[in-house]
Protein backbone atom coordinates (compact mmCIF):
# COMPACT_ATOMS: atom_id res chain seq x y z
CA UNK A 1 0.00 0.00 0.00
CA UNK A 2 1.43 3.64 -1.14
CA UNK A 3 2.23 5.72 2.18
CA UNK A 4 0.61 9.19 2.36
CA UNK A 5 2.45 12.20 0.65
CA UNK A 6 2.51 14.21 -2.34
CA UNK A 7 2.76 12.49 -5.54
CA UNK A 8 3.25 14.15 -9.12
CA UNK A 9 -0.30 13.19 -10.83
CA UNK A 10 -0.06 10.25 -13.10
CA UNK A 11 -2.80 12.48 -15.06
CA UNK A 12 -0.91 15.16 -15.40
CA UNK A 13 2.72 15.32 -14.58
CA UNK A 14 3.21 19.25 -14.26
CA UNK A 15 1.21 19.05 -10.95
CA UNK A 16 1.92 17.41 -7.86
CA UNK A 17 -1.19 16.20 -5.22
CA UNK A 18 -1.48 14.39 -1.97
CA UNK A 19 -2.44 11.15 -1.62
CA UNK A 20 -4.03 9.99 1.71
CA UNK A 21 -3.57 5.75 1.42
CA UNK A 22 -7.11 5.69 -0.31
CA UNK A 23 -7.20 8.43 -2.47
CA UNK A 24 -6.21 12.15 -3.57
CA UNK A 25 -7.14 15.12 -1.52
CA UNK A 26 -7.27 18.83 -2.00
CA UNK A 27 -6.18 20.83 -4.71
CA UNK A 28 -3.15 20.18 -6.34
CA UNK A 29 0.18 22.16 -6.61
CA UNK A 30 2.51 22.88 -9.14
CA UNK A 31 5.46 20.25 -9.64
CA UNK A 32 7.90 22.55 -10.22
CA UNK A 33 7.52 23.67 -6.61
CA UNK A 34 8.71 21.89 -3.57
CA UNK A 35 6.06 19.64 -1.63
CA UNK A 36 4.39 21.55 1.06
CA UNK A 37 5.01 20.34 4.51
CA UNK A 38 1.71 19.56 5.31
CA UNK A 39 -1.59 18.08 3.47
CA UNK A 40 -3.79 20.09 2.09
CA UNK A 41 -7.37 21.32 4.07
CA UNK A 42 -10.03 19.76 3.31
CA UNK A 43 -13.40 20.57 4.89
CA UNK A 44 -14.91 17.76 7.02
CA UNK A 45 -17.63 15.97 4.99
CA UNK A 46 -21.60 16.69 5.93
CA UNK A 47 -22.70 14.19 8.55
CA UNK A 48 -24.39 10.78 6.94
CA UNK A 49 -28.32 10.68 6.77
CA UNK A 50 -29.75 8.08 9.59
CA UNK A 51 -30.05 5.03 7.21
CA UNK A 52 -33.35 3.45 8.09
CA UNK A 53 -33.38 -0.20 9.54
CA UNK A 54 -33.91 -2.92 6.34
CA UNK A 55 -36.11 -5.62 6.71
CA UNK A 56 -34.66 -8.77 7.31
CA UNK A 57 -33.94 -10.93 3.90
CA UNK A 58 -32.64 -13.93 3.37
CA UNK A 59 -28.87 -14.33 2.78
CA UNK A 60 -27.93 -13.63 -0.68
CA UNK A 61 -25.20 -16.01 -2.03
CA UNK A 62 -21.29 -14.42 -2.58
CA UNK A 63 -20.69 -12.39 -5.73
CA UNK A 64 -18.26 -14.32 -7.86
CA UNK A 65 -14.81 -12.95 -7.59
CA UNK A 66 -14.02 -10.33 -10.87
CA UNK A 67 -12.45 -12.19 -13.60
CA UNK A 68 -10.33 -9.20 -14.80
CA UNK A 69 -6.95 -10.45 -13.84
CA UNK A 70 -4.81 -9.00 -10.72
CA UNK A 71 -4.17 -5.64 -9.45
CA UNK A 72 -2.15 -3.64 -11.62
CA UNK A 73 0.69 -2.69 -9.34
CA UNK A 74 2.27 -0.54 -12.14
CA UNK A 75 2.01 2.81 -13.06
CA UNK A 76 0.60 4.01 -16.63
CA UNK A 77 3.00 4.78 -19.51
CA UNK A 78 2.57 8.41 -20.03
CA UNK A 79 3.68 9.24 -23.21
CA UNK A 80 3.58 11.69 -26.20
CA UNK A 81 -0.23 11.80 -27.98
CA UNK A 82 -0.14 11.55 -31.12
CA UNK A 83 1.23 8.15 -31.37
CA UNK A 84 -1.17 5.10 -32.55
CA UNK A 85 -2.20 2.78 -30.39
CA UNK A 86 0.04 -0.74 -29.70
CA UNK A 87 -2.58 -4.04 -29.61
CA UNK A 88 -3.69 -4.94 -26.31
CA UNK A 89 -3.28 -0.92 -24.68
CA UNK A 90 -6.21 0.27 -22.42
CA UNK A 91 -6.77 3.93 -22.46
CA UNK A 92 -8.48 5.87 -19.47
CA UNK A 93 -10.30 8.56 -19.81
CA UNK A 94 -8.72 11.81 -19.00
CA UNK A 95 -9.18 13.23 -15.40
CA UNK A 96 -9.32 9.35 -14.13
CA UNK A 97 -7.85 9.75 -10.90
CA UNK A 98 -4.90 7.27 -10.78
CA UNK A 99 -3.22 6.67 -7.59
CA UNK A 100 0.61 6.23 -7.34
CA UNK A 101 1.10 2.71 -6.89
CA UNK A 102 -1.37 1.85 -9.79
CA UNK A 103 -4.74 0.86 -11.02
CA UNK A 104 -7.96 -0.92 -8.60
CA UNK A 105 -8.93 -3.93 -10.49
CA UNK A 106 -11.56 -4.31 -12.69
CA UNK A 107 -9.96 -2.08 -14.99
CA UNK A 108 -8.49 -3.92 -17.40
CA UNK A 109 -9.73 -6.96 -20.03
CA UNK A 110 -10.22 -10.28 -18.80
CA UNK A 111 -7.16 -12.57 -18.35
CA UNK A 112 -4.82 -9.45 -18.95
CA UNK A 113 -1.06 -9.31 -17.31
CA UNK A 114 0.43 -6.51 -16.23
CA UNK A 115 3.99 -5.63 -17.50
CA UNK A 116 5.78 -3.91 -13.93
CA UNK A 117 7.98 -1.21 -15.07
CA UNK A 118 11.62 -2.26 -16.37
CA UNK A 119 9.89 -6.07 -17.87
CA UNK A 120 11.47 -6.87 -20.91
CA UNK A 121 8.73 -6.40 -23.62
CA UNK A 122 6.91 -9.40 -26.08
CA UNK A 123 6.80 -8.93 -29.78
CA UNK A 124 3.38 -6.86 -30.16
CA UNK A 125 4.06 -4.06 -27.44
CA UNK A 126 5.81 -1.09 -27.46
CA UNK A 127 8.35 0.32 -25.03
CA UNK A 128 7.97 3.04 -22.45
CA UNK A 129 7.65 6.49 -24.32
CA UNK A 130 5.96 5.45 -27.46
CA UNK A 131 2.47 5.38 -26.71
CA UNK A 132 -0.13 7.51 -25.98
CA UNK A 133 -0.38 9.54 -22.84
CA UNK A 134 -2.84 7.49 -20.50
CA UNK A 135 -2.38 4.19 -21.61
CA UNK A 136 -1.62 1.05 -20.41
CA UNK A 137 -0.16 -1.63 -21.65
CA UNK A 138 -1.28 -4.91 -21.26
CA UNK A 139 -0.13 -8.46 -22.30
CA UNK A 140 -3.49 -10.17 -23.39
CA UNK A 141 -4.31 -13.85 -22.97
CA UNK A 142 -2.66 -16.26 -26.03
CA UNK A 143 -5.12 -16.57 -29.53
CA UNK A 144 -4.87 -18.61 -31.77
CA UNK A 145 -3.97 -18.15 -35.05
CA UNK A 146 -6.03 -18.57 -38.45
CA UNK A 147 -5.49 -22.07 -40.00
CA UNK A 148 -4.03 -22.29 -43.51
CA UNK A 149 -7.43 -23.92 -44.40
CA UNK A 150 -9.43 -21.12 -43.00
CA UNK A 151 -7.69 -18.57 -45.40
CA UNK A 152 -9.41 -18.25 -48.89
CA UNK A 153 -8.33 -15.02 -51.26
CA UNK A 154 -11.61 -14.82 -53.82
CA UNK A 155 -12.93 -18.00 -53.06
CA UNK A 156 -9.72 -19.86 -54.00
CA UNK A 157 -7.55 -22.51 -51.90
CA UNK A 158 -3.81 -21.44 -50.77
CA UNK A 159 -1.50 -23.24 -53.11
CA UNK A 160 0.54 -25.96 -50.97
CA UNK A 161 4.14 -25.24 -50.36
CA UNK A 162 5.25 -28.42 -52.07
CA UNK A 163 3.01 -27.55 -55.45
CA UNK A 164 4.91 -24.86 -55.59
CA UNK A 165 8.30 -26.42 -55.58
CA UNK A 166 7.80 -28.57 -58.29
CA UNK A 167 6.27 -26.09 -60.44
CA UNK A 168 9.40 -24.33 -60.29
CA UNK A 169 11.93 -26.93 -60.36
CA UNK A 170 9.62 -27.17 -63.78
CA UNK A 171 9.85 -23.94 -64.74
CA UNK A 172 14.07 -23.47 -63.99
CA UNK A 173 14.33 -26.92 -66.13
CA UNK A 174 12.72 -25.18 -69.27
CA UNK A 175 14.40 -22.38 -68.68
CA UNK A 176 17.50 -23.91 -68.84
CA UNK A 177 16.16 -25.99 -71.87
CA UNK A 178 16.52 -22.82 -73.41
CA UNK A 179 19.19 -21.26 -72.21
CA UNK A 180 21.46 -24.12 -73.39
CA UNK A 181 19.64 -23.50 -76.64
CA UNK A 182 20.34 -20.25 -77.18
CA UNK A 183 23.89 -19.48 -75.40
CA UNK A 184 25.34 -23.01 -76.64
CA UNK A 185 27.85 -21.47 -78.80
CA UNK A 186 28.83 -18.57 -76.15
CA UNK A 187 29.23 -21.25 -73.85
CA UNK A 188 31.92 -23.79 -76.43
CA UNK A 189 33.44 -20.48 -76.89
CA UNK A 190 34.01 -19.72 -73.51
CA UNK A 191 34.99 -23.80 -72.05
CA UNK A 192 37.66 -22.85 -75.08
CA UNK A 193 39.14 -19.88 -73.29
CA UNK A 194 39.84 -21.03 -69.69
CA UNK A 195 39.53 -24.77 -70.32
CA UNK A 196 43.78 -24.66 -70.77
CA UNK A 197 43.55 -22.80 -67.52
CA UNK A 198 41.64 -24.90 -65.97
CA UNK A 199 43.54 -28.07 -67.10
CA UNK A 200 46.43 -26.27 -66.05
CA UNK A 201 46.11 -25.87 -62.60
CA UNK A 202 44.74 -29.47 -62.17
CA UNK A 203 47.68 -30.77 -63.68
CA UNK A 204 49.97 -28.74 -61.11
CA UNK A 205 47.76 -29.42 -58.17
CA UNK A 206 48.15 -33.20 -58.90
CA UNK A 207 52.10 -33.05 -59.63
CA UNK A 208 52.14 -31.27 -55.67
CA UNK A 209 53.60 -28.07 -57.50
CA UNK A 210 52.41 -24.40 -56.88
CA UNK A 211 49.19 -23.79 -58.62
CA UNK A 212 49.87 -20.16 -60.57
CA UNK A 213 46.97 -17.80 -60.31
CA UNK A 214 44.53 -17.91 -62.80
CA UNK A 215 44.32 -15.39 -65.68
CA UNK A 216 41.29 -15.29 -68.05
CA UNK A 217 41.25 -13.15 -71.14
CA UNK A 218 39.21 -10.24 -72.11
CA UNK A 219 36.81 -11.97 -74.25
CA UNK A 220 35.90 -15.02 -71.70
CA UNK A 221 35.54 -12.37 -69.69
CA UNK A 222 32.77 -10.76 -72.10
CA UNK A 223 31.32 -14.26 -72.94
CA UNK A 224 30.69 -14.74 -69.18
CA UNK A 225 28.62 -11.38 -69.46
CA UNK A 226 26.54 -12.22 -72.49
CA UNK A 227 25.90 -15.73 -70.86
CA UNK A 228 24.87 -14.22 -67.58
CA UNK A 229 22.41 -11.64 -69.79
CA UNK A 230 20.60 -13.99 -72.59
CA UNK A 231 19.88 -16.34 -69.51
CA UNK A 232 18.01 -13.61 -67.61
CA UNK A 233 16.85 -12.51 -70.46
CA UNK A 234 15.23 -15.57 -71.62
CA UNK A 235 13.48 -16.65 -67.86
CA UNK A 236 11.81 -12.59 -68.32
CA UNK A 237 10.82 -13.56 -71.55
CA UNK A 238 9.43 -16.93 -70.33
CA UNK A 239 7.62 -16.08 -66.81
CA UNK A 240 6.88 -12.11 -67.08
CA UNK A 241 4.11 -12.10 -69.66
CA UNK A 242 2.73 -15.71 -68.75
CA UNK A 243 2.35 -14.33 -64.93
CA UNK A 244 1.28 -10.68 -65.91
CA UNK A 245 -1.49 -12.41 -68.35
CA UNK A 246 -2.90 -16.04 -67.31
CA UNK A 247 -0.64 -15.96 -63.38
CA UNK A 248 0.34 -19.28 -64.65
CA UNK A 249 3.75 -20.51 -65.89
CA UNK A 250 3.99 -23.80 -67.85
CA UNK A 251 5.35 -25.30 -64.31
CA UNK A 252 2.06 -23.80 -62.50
CA UNK A 253 -0.29 -25.46 -65.41
CA UNK A 254 0.98 -28.55 -64.46
CA UNK A 255 0.23 -28.16 -60.63
CA UNK A 256 -2.36 -26.43 -61.19
CA UNK A 257 -1.62 -23.28 -59.28
CA UNK A 258 -1.64 -19.57 -59.98
CA UNK A 259 -0.65 -16.02 -59.18
CA UNK A 260 -3.36 -13.85 -58.13
CA UNK A 261 -3.54 -10.36 -56.91
CA UNK A 262 -4.19 -9.94 -53.19
CA UNK A 263 -6.88 -7.86 -53.48
CA UNK A 264 -8.19 -8.19 -56.71
CA UNK A 265 -9.50 -11.22 -58.47
CA UNK A 266 -7.88 -10.52 -62.51
CA UNK A 267 -4.71 -10.30 -63.93
CA UNK A 268 -2.08 -8.65 -61.94
CA UNK A 269 -0.26 -6.67 -65.18
CA UNK A 270 2.94 -6.41 -66.80
CA UNK A 271 4.56 -3.70 -64.30
CA UNK A 272 3.47 -6.26 -60.90
CA UNK A 273 4.62 -9.36 -63.26
CA UNK A 274 8.19 -7.41 -63.12
CA UNK A 275 8.39 -6.17 -59.95
CA UNK A 276 7.31 -9.62 -58.85
CA UNK A 277 10.29 -11.29 -61.24
CA UNK A 278 13.08 -8.89 -59.98
CA UNK A 279 13.68 -10.41 -56.52
CA UNK A 280 14.69 -13.78 -58.28
CA UNK A 281 15.47 -13.20 -61.37
CA UNK A 282 17.61 -10.05 -61.31
CA UNK A 283 20.34 -12.22 -58.90
CA UNK A 284 20.87 -14.12 -62.18
CA UNK A 285 23.84 -11.25 -63.37
CA UNK A 286 25.64 -11.84 -60.24
CA UNK A 287 26.20 -15.77 -59.97
CA UNK A 288 29.98 -15.34 -61.41
CA UNK A 289 30.06 -13.60 -58.56
CA UNK A 290 31.77 -16.17 -55.96
CA UNK A 291 27.93 -17.61 -56.23
CA UNK A 292 25.91 -14.66 -54.60
CA UNK A 293 23.61 -14.64 -57.51
CA UNK A 294 22.94 -18.45 -56.27
CA UNK A 295 22.63 -17.53 -52.76
CA UNK A 296 20.74 -14.89 -52.30
CA UNK A 297 18.27 -16.53 -54.56
CA UNK A 298 18.15 -19.64 -52.70
CA UNK A 299 17.28 -17.19 -49.69
CA UNK A 300 14.52 -15.70 -51.70
CA UNK A 301 13.15 -18.41 -52.69
CA UNK A 302 12.96 -19.53 -48.95
CA UNK A 303 11.04 -16.69 -47.60
CA UNK A 304 7.52 -18.32 -48.12
CA UNK A 305 8.21 -20.81 -45.85
CA UNK A 306 8.34 -17.96 -42.67
CA UNK A 307 5.11 -16.20 -43.74
CA UNK A 308 1.95 -17.06 -41.98
CA UNK A 309 -0.92 -18.03 -43.23
CA UNK A 310 -0.44 -17.04 -46.79
CA UNK A 311 3.35 -18.27 -47.69
CA UNK A 312 3.86 -14.78 -49.30
CA UNK A 313 7.68 -15.02 -50.08
CA UNK A 314 9.17 -11.58 -50.70
CA UNK A 315 8.41 -11.21 -54.62
CA UNK A 316 4.93 -11.79 -53.40
CA UNK A 317 5.15 -8.55 -51.23
CA UNK A 318 6.98 -6.44 -54.03
CA UNK A 319 3.83 -7.28 -56.33
CA UNK A 320 1.14 -7.68 -53.79
CA UNK A 321 0.38 -11.54 -55.03
CA UNK A 322 -0.38 -14.54 -53.24
CA UNK A 323 -0.06 -18.20 -54.98
CA UNK A 324 -3.35 -20.27 -54.82
CA UNK A 325 -5.00 -23.39 -56.42
CA UNK A 326 -6.25 -22.52 -59.98
CA UNK A 327 -9.46 -24.70 -59.43
CA UNK A 328 -12.35 -23.25 -56.56
CA UNK A 329 -12.98 -25.83 -53.97
CA UNK A 330 -16.31 -27.70 -54.26
CA UNK A 331 -16.72 -27.62 -50.76
CA UNK A 332 -16.71 -24.01 -48.57
CA UNK A 333 -14.09 -23.78 -46.20
CA UNK A 334 -14.71 -22.27 -42.85
CA UNK A 335 -13.54 -18.87 -43.62
CA UNK A 336 -13.62 -16.33 -46.91
CA UNK A 337 -11.62 -13.36 -45.54
CA UNK A 338 -8.89 -12.47 -46.72
CA UNK A 339 -6.02 -10.68 -44.01
CA UNK A 340 -4.55 -7.97 -44.78
CA UNK A 341 -0.73 -7.60 -46.25
CA UNK A 342 0.18 -5.98 -42.75
CA UNK A 343 -1.84 -8.22 -40.55
CA UNK A 344 0.96 -11.32 -41.10
CA UNK A 345 3.37 -12.00 -38.65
Amino acid sequence: MTAPGWYKDPADQDVQRYWDGEGWIGEPVPASQPAPSQPPAVPPPPPPAPKPTPARTPAAEPAPAPTSGPPVSAPPVVTTPGVPLPQGAVVLPPGTPIPPGGFPPGQLPPGAIVLPPGTPLPPGLRPQGTVPAGAVQVLLPPQSLPSRDSVRPHGYALASLGSRLLARLVDILVVAVLAGAVTGWFIYQYVRDVGPTLVTMYRQQLAGQPIADATTSERSAWLQVVILVLTAALWFAYEVPSIAGSGQTLGKRLLKIKVVGLKEDQPIGFRRAIRRWNPLGIWVLLWSCCGIGLVMQFIVGMTPIFDWPLHRGIYDRSADTVVVRAERPTTPLPSTETPNAGDQP
